[in-house]
């Protein structure tokens, strides 16, 4: 099992990258990174259902539990919400036809 020292000092290391990362994207790049990346959530999705099974499997308390079930829902939020977004922006760029 990993120590939970080991797992924060990941979680801050990754997101202190995320943040320069991100920063250093042109704004014309946004709409196609923001849709691959709703796509790559999807594996979140998955991770967060094996934790949890896991967690389950494993014995873990009900805590464990209901974290999983939360990382499910707001991880499911991310894609669709995501996806929905990157569909109404690619609407915008739609010629209508003048009848």
């Amino acid at each position: 099992m990993l120590h939970p020292l080991i797992l924060i000092l990941v979680f801050v290391v990754c997101t202190v990258l995320g943040y320069f990362i991100i920063k250093n994207v042109p704004s014309l790049l946004h709409t196609p990174l923001m849709s691959g990346m709703n796509a790559l959530s999807g594996v979140t999705i998955v991770g967060a259902i094996c934790a949890t099974g896991l967690a389950y499997l494993d014995g873990g308390g009900w805590f464990s539990q209901l974290v999983g079930a939360v990382a499910i829902v707001l991880a499911a939020v991310n894609v669709f919400g995501g996806f929905g977004v990157t569909h109404r922006m690619l609407m915008m760029f739609n010629r209508k036809k003048k009848g």
